[in-house]
């Protein structure tokens, strides 16, 4: 009798039990009806574009007293429930950023310009976006540019080669001749490059992964690659010298752009989040609080571990100095 009387006990307290989770509301997604999880890289006004409400409608839906601190794996009630942007569809379609792309080759590749899809997509800086954003694309812009074509011609972009590469197949990729590549870099035999080779295309598009040179022939100028983590400094289409360095993390990244350096100091004092650093030598800066500098305080270079300043040895850091002058363009990409 008595185990009975607990089995029907233990029956009515699982009963019990299922009812009140029936009667629970729906978890965090609530009224509102979708939840966005925070993923690397994004911005509150990049998920807003996502999904095409305002930075504003996600403070309010979610709280949050600071638009523009999200961590990654925060969980935010979007606005409405709406849902992101399809691809495709009669309104227009979404473009997901690739690797070496930028605002403007994309806006090349569907006919449109890059200061439209900054209007669009709610854009601050049309030099910040990154690998793996959704960029809504204009519904006329969309359909006339979808597909996987060559990007128009434009001059000032760099190619890396890659294995299995030739000459003529780069050629074509980028809508040119093999005998303008071969003017382009003086190269002396069209059948002889090599991988990591680095080759100005003359009048195209910038689809191919690298960084888009000035325009001006001898012009000095810095190369900035995130990926690998090297700088180096150019005149025209030669590298003067290459540089291994230590950038952004990704809570703190590089801006990746095309900047000017706009202020030189031999040493500063630098403070933020976790840090007070005085003496830091030869400072280059070239975006808001951005610069390139020497560095005393860690040898890890090749390794991203900045609050978004480029690391340099202090032996690097003297010779770029001397090397760069106010106004030298910086080109920072993945």
């Amino acid at each position: 009798m008595r185990t009975d009387t607990t089995a029907r006990a233990r029956l009515a307290a699982a009963i019990a039990l299922i009812a009140c989770l029936l009667l629970l509301p729906p978890a965090v997604a609530d009224a509102q009806g979708q939840v966005h999880v925070v993923q690397r890289g994004e911005t509150l006004s990049s998920i807003a574009a996502r999904y095409g409400t305002t930075v504003q409608a996600f403070v309010q839906a979610n709280g949050l007293s600071n638009a523009n601190f999200v961590w990654v794996g925060q969980r935010l009630v979007v606005p409405g429930g709406g849902a992101a942007a399809a691809s495709g569809g009669g309104g227009g379609g979404v473009h997901v950023v690739q690797r070496g792309e930028t605002l403007y080759s994309i806006a090349r590749r569907y006919g449109t310009t890059a200061s439209s899809l900054a209007a669009i997509n709610g854009l601050s800086n049309a030099n910040l976006i990154y690998v793996g954003q959704r960029l809504r694309i204009s519904g006329s812009a969309a359909s006339s540019g979808g597909g996987s074509a060559p990007a128009a011609p434009a001059t000032g972009a760099v190619h890396v080669v890659q294995r299995g590469e030739t000459l003529a197949s780069i050629a074509r990729r980028y809508g040119t001749s093999v005998s303008a590549l071969v003017a382009a870099n003086g190269l002396r035999n069209a059948n002889l490059i090599y991988v990591g080779q680095r080759l100005r295309i003359s009048g195209s598009g910038g689809g191919g992964g690298g960084a888009v040179a000035p325009s001006t022939g001898g012009t000095r100028w810095i190369d900035v690659d995130l990926s690998e983590q090297t700088v180096r400094a150019y005149e025209g289409n030669a590298v003067v010298r290459a540089m291994v360095v230590s950038t952004g993390t990704s809570r703190y990244p590089t801006p990746p752009g095309r900047f000017r350096i706009y202020a030189k100091y031999p040493s500063v004092t630098m403070s933020g989040p976790g840090y007070y650093l005085t003496g830091v030598p030869h400072t280059m800066y070239f975006y808001r609080g951005y610069a390139l500098h020497g560095t005393y305080w860690h040898n890890n270079f090749g390794t991203p571990m900045s609050h978004g300043c480029i690391n340099l040895t202090r032996g690097d850091a003297s010779w770029l100095y001397s090397f760069a002058s106010v106004g030298t363009e910086v080109v920072i990409h993945w």
